[in-house]
């Protein structure tokens, strides 16, 4: 499935995680708030149709198809990207690829072993490379690789343009061992994620000059180290042809050939049924074609009941060949023009269902969670408050449902930041912000200050959220009394006017503003519809874009009695103290301030919860409506994604919060939108990682202001983060005891839930279409592909696409 999201290289000086781009679009917890336990959480298998290598003949091509070519081989580079991964890895060394469970995993083809042999006064790693590793110009795997790509990546050299270096900036030296097959690397600081380095791993000639690094590595790889050499790339025919490695020392690779082609979303149905290519991800409507391809192998010739001219019913062929036949010739000439059309798409959509038949659709989930960012730098959601009541305005469930459901794949909503089920270390961490609960999130937004009838008022002169309650002493109090008193004259003011209403009196004017409020809806849904078509509509204002919401004067229901800022701060204390980031004294931890209130799930007890938007109207404050501006890719792979959205967007109009919902290009949804913060709410997908004290530090961190004023983000777009959270990434990524390391990671995502402003939603489907007599490969999930492994099952059905055509 395609979902739209950040390219890689969007940050220098990190190991940066890409965001999922379209063709491809990980990061637990309060003590007694848990959802969820660690030893339930199971991931889904991958589905490759296994076989053992002597069931899988020798020989052959399989294509495989690529969003693009890639912009480099070089994988530390900022333009790298998904196909770079997918191509590298099967050229050069990776010295722990995930396994199926996520988990870092030594790998035996280049290291016999690679372990922490001290710990004080400084930590050593020694690597004992296999001894039959060697480049594909023969010389061997050796220190000088390692010390070539430190130096290129420590980030103490600015001729090196690289993308990422952590890890590498804590490495003090690299030294040869023992012997030439030992690697001796001393850590001037501890590092947890040390087995993240050195994958992959580029030959000295690429890392050991400024100019080859930079360019030497972007259109060719001279020298390899895996099951295929690089062949040759063919930016017209858009193909990357790897070969065998003939000096691998490995299990021989299957296929003599191995086929990268560049085929975009919306035509891999074409390429598949043409058979341009074996293996391809796929969006859920081609799989559902290909599911009906195998169905209806047995149908005999019979017409399909499904695709072009399988909605005309019989009276309406009837009626169509009557036209093709009449005596009205104009009419007749256009009959038999539509009558041919419908034909020939016929005849083509039956030709494409048969040749899908060789297809089988291999699905699991996706390494990578798709999450509602929630821009918190501005505007409403610069208030915590308001971004809590958002998030628990979800209903996850029904989200997930909504993508996985129809999949058959499980549909339960994703319970960390920094972990997938499956991985170690999962665990539920939702319950640090609360449940879906529509009363809970209409209290927050009261508590905060938007209500029924606020979009009327005059501003006021206080600042948004809960920087008013900052405010102290006399202010506070005169604040306090004049809201008392404001309620009071109100009160009196409804108690007067229920009990001296003339109803007589007022009918006719009352007909009369009803009457004239319907033509006003009637006029307004006009526009509304229009507005949906130039990609731009409001939901949950049912008035013009950018007009206020009618008040409704002298009605009980547009006043809101808020709880004192005193109760307020009493009930956050309470929660953050559940997540520990309170003293026993009740202080609040330095480190875990932030704008927008005290942090924690839960409005004030007695917060009175602004009645239904739906049957009410929209919320308001200051003479503002709240309306969050929503923003969505508009490409035909991320159609999912976009009924995602339509329905957080129903969801918020029950709190009373209207979404703008702005479609846009997938080539500008991130630049323009995500990673300028031009977007009060987003959907994108991180991939997973088996080190996130590395790969989350730079989506979760505080960011910091720079010179110009403007804010250091790094990767975290949502512009929300705390000192805590900081401390606790980077004490787990010195921590080498894997399980406290875990522990702190658990801890960091509970105080991440309950920041709220990145809410994950499911892990992503994926399905990918794979010729039926290919085996080894498919739905990969976690793990890494083995490209040697990869082949068709028996020397009767080897041959490539182009052989099958003929």
């Amino acid at each position: 499935m395609s979902h739209v999201g950040v390219p890689r290289g969007t940050v220098r000086k990190r190991r940066s995680l890409a965001l999922l781009t379209t063709g491809v679009l990980t990061i637990p917890v309060l003590a007694g708030c848990s959802s969820g336990g660690e030893e339930t959480a199971r991931g889904v298998p991958q589905d490759i149709a296994p076989a053992a290598r002597e069931t899988v003949a020798d020989g052959s091509t399989a294509n495989w198809a690529v969003d693009a070519l890639p912009a480099t081989f070089n994988a530390f580079q900022a333009d790298a990207d998904s196909a770079t991964t997918r191509i590298t890895g099967a050229l050069l060394p990776t010295l722990f690829p995930m396994d199926r469970t996520g988990q870092p995993k030594l790998n035996p083809d280049y290291l016999e072993s690679a372990k922490v042999i001290e710990r004080e006064p400084r930590q050593v790693v020694l690597y004992k490379l296999n001894q039959q590793a060697v480049w594909s110009d023969g010389r061997e795997i050796g220190a000088p690789d390692f010390v070539a790509q430190w130096r290129a990546l420590r980030g103490k050299d600015s001729a090196f343009w690289t993308a990422r270096n952590s890890g590498y900036e804590r490495i003090e030296k690299i030294e040869r061992g023992a012997d030439d097959l030992q690697v001796r690397v001393t850590f001037s600081k501890p590092y947890a994620d040390w087995r993240s380095l050195f994958s992959p791993l580029y030959p000295k000639e690429i890392t050991g000059s400024p100019d080859a690094f930079n360019d030497g590595a972007r259109t060719t790889l001279k020298t390899t180290a895996g099951p295929f050499v690089l062949k040759s790339m063919s930016k017209s025919e858009g193909t990357v042809t790897l070969a065998r490695n003939p000096r691998w020392w490995g299990d021989k690779a299957k296929l003599d050939t191995l086929v990268f082609r560049a085929v975009a979303a919306k035509d891999r149905t074409q390429a598949l049924s043409d058979g341009t290519v074996d293996i391809a991800d796929i969006d859920a409507a081609t799989a559902d074609r290909i599911t009906l391809a195998r169905r209806d192998r047995g149908s005999n010739g019979q017409p399909l009941n499904h695709g072009p001219g399988s909605e005309i019913t019989p009276a309406q062929a009837l009626r169509s060949w009557a036209q093709a036949h009449g005596s009205d010739e104009d009419a007749a000439e256009i009959a038999q023009a539509a009558r041919e059309k419908n034909r020939k798409a016929v005849v083509a959509y039956a030709t494409e269902q048969k040749a899908l038949r060789d297809f089988a659709v291999r699905k699991s989930l996706e390494p990578a969670y798709t999450q509602l960012a929630l821009n918190g730098e501005s505007g409403p959601l610069a208030d915590d408050r308001v971004r809590r009541a958002v998030a628990r305005a979800l209903d996850r469930q029904e989200l997930a449902q909504t993508v996985l459901g129809p999949l058959g794949l499980p549909a339960k909503p994703l319970g960390s930041h920094l972990a997938l089920a499956g991985q170690p270390g999962y665990k539920d961490g939702s319950g640090a912000l609360g449940e879906q609960n529509t009363k809970e999130a209409q209290a927050l937004l009261a508590d905060a200050g938007w209500t029924r009838g606020g979009a009327a008022e005059p501003p006021k002169d206080t600042k948004a959220g809960s920087e008013a309650e900052k405010k102290g002493g006399k202010d506070a109090e005169e604040d306090e009394d004049a809201e008392t008193e404001k309620t009071e004259k109100t009160e009196k003011a409804e108690k007067t006017d229920k009990d001296g209403k003339k109803a007589e009196e007022d009918s006719t004017e009352d007909s009369a503003d009803s009457a004239a409020e319907r033509k006003k809806a009637d006029q307004d849904s006009e526009d509304s519809a229009a507005s949906r078509d130039e990609g731009l509509y409001i939901v949950g204002d049912d008035n013009k874009p950018g007009a206020p919401a009618r008040a409704t004067v002298g009605s009980a229901s547009a006043v809101h009695v808020l709880a004192p800022a005193r109760t307020a701060a009493a009930q956050g204390t309470v929660l953050l103290r559940q997540a520990g980031v309170l003293g026993e004294d009740g202080a609040v931890a330095a480190t875990d301030k932030q704008p927008g209130g005290a942090a924690g799930a839960y409005a004030p007890v007695g917060t009175a919860a602004p009645a239904p938007a739906a049957a009410k109207g929209q919320l308001g404050k200051d003479g503002k409506t709240l309306t969050l501006r929503f923003v969505l890719p508009s490409g035909p792979g991320s159609q999912s994604l976009r009924s995602v959205g339509d329905k957080i967007a129903a969801m918020l109009e029950k709190i009373g919060v209207g979404t703008e919902i702005t479609k846009v290009p997938d080539e500008s949804y991130f630049k323009d939108h995500i990673a300028s913060g031009a977007y009060d709410l987003a959907l994108y997908s991180w991939p997973a990682t088996a080190y996130p004290a590395t790969d989350g530090r730079p989506i979760y961190a505080k960011p910091e202001p720079a010179t110009d004023g403007s804010l250091l983000v790094e990767q975290n777009y949502t512009r929300v983060g705390t000192d805590h959270i900081d401390q606790l990434f980077d004490k787990a990524a010195a921590e080498l005891d894997e399980k406290a390391a875990r522990e702190l990671m658990k801890q960091a995502d509970a105080r991440i839930w309950a920041a709220a402003g990145s809410i994950p939603l499911f892990q992503r489907p994926q399905l990918v279409a794979v010729d039926k007599k290919l085996a080894n490969v498919g739905a990969f999930g976690f793990a890494a592909p083995r490209y040697q492994d990869i082949g068709f099952k028996n020397r009767q059905a080897a041959g490539s696409p182009a052989d099958r055509k003929k």
